[in-house]
């Protein structure tokens, strides 16, 4: 097996990504981070990200693994302090893997004759720079909505935990392969009238988003933006595309969401431990 491994700038994750090669290459396991077919993140979930954007295009091949630096995310299974017991998996791997989908996104930049694909883990957004978002929103091509405001959401269900949250979104069990359009401070009065509600789509349905004339948007996809261009039409589907994470030890979903946003399991352990 061949393993890349990558890490952010910070200090804790240098230090860790150094530790955790050494550690492989006393266990005798290839470091390749052209060909790998485990791909280890050090850091964050922003730092899993990265890594699945530069191996998006191997994704029939690649499993990856999260070592979080500070606590748990929703795509980190390890901590910095288990590198022993993260090498000892990888040694008796048999391959096994847990699959989330992914979004597809289609953009229509009016500078260009053919469209851009990209893949997203979490979610895509789109904004104008300092107006608001004029657009008519369809659903598997038949006409849903004339949306006016700050601009729309569009997440997969393990990005319903993100931004879309934070938007009123409903948190998705990623097995449902749904996707969740939620829309960004929308304006309702006699000429534009939305749902104002966040939507889920089955997953053989999709999402267009036709744009007004304009050359201010902002598109963004997980971490990646692009700044001050005219879009023409935006379209989101479940990509055909899975991502497939290592399961050595992967974590339930809804014990990610309980610990990221409650943190009750915690305190009952600890009240538990006081005799409480």
């Amino acid at each position: 097996m061949k393993i890349a491994v990558f890490g952010n700038s910070g200090e804790q994750s240098s230090r860790v990504t150094s530790e955790l090669k050494k550690r492989l290459a006393a266990a005798k396991i290839t470091v390749d981070p052209l060909d790998p077919d485990l791909v280890i993140s050090v850091g964050g979930d922003g730092t899993l990200l990265n890594c699945f954007h530069r191996y998006s295009h191997q994704l029939e091949r690649v499993r990856f693994v999260g070592v979080h630096t500070g606590h748990l995310g929703f795509y980190t299974d390890w901590r910095d302090y288990e590198l022993s017991e993260l090498v000892d998996s990888i040694v008796a791997d048999q391959g096994q893997s847990v699959s989330y989908p992914l979004l597809n996104v289609e953009v229509d930049y009016g500078d260009q004759t053919e469209p851009s694909h990209f893949l997203s883990l979490n979610e895509s957004s789109i904004r104008r720079n300092a107006l608001t978002i004029k657009a008519d929103i369809f659903i598997r091509d038949e006409f849903f909505e004339s949306f006016r405001g700050d601009g729309i959401c569009v997440a997969t269900p393990t990005g319903s935990t993100g931004y879309s949250k934070s938007l009123g979104g409903a948190v998705l069990h990623p097995r449902l392969e749904a996707l969740q359009m939620t829309e960004i401070a929308s304006i309702n009065n006699r000429v534009f009238r939305t749902l104002s509600s966040p939507i889920v789509i089955a997953p053989d349905e999709w999402i267009t988003i036709k744009t007004s004339c304009a050359a201010d948007y902002t598109l963004t996809v997980d971490q990646l933006s692009s700044h001050n261009r005219a879009i023409r039409q935006i379209k989101y589907r479940i990509a055909d595309e899975r991502i497939r994470f290592a399961k050595y030890r992967h974590m339930h979903f809804w014990s990610r969401v309980e610990d990221s946003f409650l943190g009750a399991q915690r305190e009952h352990d600890d009240e538990q431990h006081d005799g409480v």
